[in-house]
């Protein structure tokens, strides 16, 4: 019986083809995982791209490296399919230093053409489960690069994006913006708007929507003619927060008096008053000097809260500078973003104001002067809306007065891979 099973041959195809077809099915196998990793690094790729596209339009303009994964994951995450999302690792590196959040870390590589351009670099793997389960999976990853081009440093900035000449120049003034720019993030046709005799010097003017009034006998642009339809310029201080409130201080009585760093609830200031060196907090209330009022004071930031507000004339002084450390470095005035009282700063001979004048959701009404320039004309001005009615001299070059801090305008983001 033995033998008979020993000449029997009618398994012999079967088994014949079933070894045959064990590499086909190996190479179709191998075909299909080609496939699904191509598709896959396709999709990778994408998710890639919109991720450094939403990084470089928010970076350089003060945002954290943790907000900068943070907004990255969110993105790169939306732009995948839900079951992919789950097997891929990110990798963001781009600011001066690596700094690990989860599996990201952030480094900005300055460009080898100068330090006003930046690039920064995504980086994503994923890995590819095989069809058959013979080995490991295979890694599938993509890398996306964007360059961002910082744009030219703005002393005056409008955040508005619809208000009608959220920038106003007017009656007889002369502003002078040494090697610095003017900028509105506003769609209006007027978005900066010039009448009058007033004339702008300045390195250019830019606008996401249009302008009013300007040409080359009234406006002196480095750039020639301003530039409309520009993408918005950033706010540079959008992530500073006013600190906490402190225990309520009293106000010294008599017209001249010296005030201590701390928060003041409720109280005019006015008079002849000096600021020691410090951070000063007006929770409601209000700065108005009065006839001939003075205010000075060195290293001081003024956080207006709650409907707080300041009100300079023309016959008074305000003689101010920002501290040069510390986490309000640069800025001497920040109006809390849910105050919209207007901000007016009319002072008169003999008035210097160094620093950032902050109020983003305010309209800053400035009548600069002659003398009213700022040592070294180390100005700026972020604001919802500006309007300026006097002469004002403003530089740019303001690293240690301004700790660094700048405004970019005329910014572009761009894919490089």
């Amino acid at each position: 019986m033995f033998r008979k099973f020993q000449k029997d041959r009618r398994g012999n195809i079967a088994v014949t083809f079933t070894l045959a077809m064990l590499p086909v099915m190996g190479g179709v196998a191998g075909a299909v995982d080609y496939s699904s990793a191509f598709n896959r690094k396709a999709q990778l790729q994408n998710a890639l791209d919109a991720a450094a596209l939403a990084i470089g339009m928010q970076s350089l303009s003060g945002t954290s490296q943790a907000e900068l994964s943070l907004l990255g994951q969110r993105v790169f995450s939306a732009n995948v399919p839900e079951e992919m999302a789950a097997s891929f690792r990110y990798l963001h590196s781009g600011t001066s230093t690596a700094i690990e959040t989860s599996e990201w870390g952030n480094a900005l590589l300055p460009d080898a053409g100068g330090a006003s351009e930046d690039r920064i670099l995504v980086k994503a793997t994923a890995a590819q489960k095989r069809l058959l389960d013979w080995g490991e999976d295979w890694p599938v990853s993509a890398s996306s690069v964007v360059r961002v081009t910082r744009g030219e440093e703005a002393c005056v900035l409008a955040l508005s994006r619809t208000a009608t000449e959220a920038i106003k120049l007017q009656g007889s003034t002369q502003v002078r913006l040494d090697g610095c720019v003017v900028a509105a993030n506003s769609n209006s046709d007027t978005a900066v708007s010039r009448s009058g005799s007033a004339i702008l010097s300045a390195g250019c003017v830019y606008a996401s929507g249009g302008t009013l009034g300007l040409n080359v006998s009234n406006a002196q642009l480095e750039c020639g003619l301003p530039k409309e339809r520009q993408p918005i310029s950033r706010d540079p201080l959008a992530i500073m927060q006013p600190p906490e409130y402190g225990t309520c201080k009293s106000m010294p009585g008599g017209k001249q008096k010296t005030l201590q760093p701390g928060t003041y609830c409720d109280r005019t200031i006015s008079g002849d008053v000096t600021l020691d060196p410090g951070t000063y907090i007006l929770k409601g209330g209000q700065i108005r000097l009065g006839g001939n009022g003075r205010l000075s004071g060195t290293g001081v930031t003024i956080f207006l809260m709650e409907g707080a507000s300041i009100t300079v004339g023309a016959n008074e002084v305000i003689n101010l500078s920002a501290p040069t450390s510390g986490p309000y470095a640069g800025v001497t005035i920040f109006q809390s973003r849910d105050n919209a009282q207007d901000v007016k700063l009319n002072g008169g001979a003999g008035s210097q104001f160094v620093g950032f004048l902050y109020a983003p959701s305010a309209h800053v009404q400035y009548a600069g002067n002659d003398s009213m320039t700022g040592s070294g004309g180390c100005l700026r001005i972020v604001a919802n809306t500006v309007e300026m009615t006097g002469n004002s001299d403003v530089a740019s070059g303001c690293e240690d007065p301004l700790a660094g801090k700048k405004i970019h305008a005329g910014r572009t983001v761009s894919l490089m891979r």
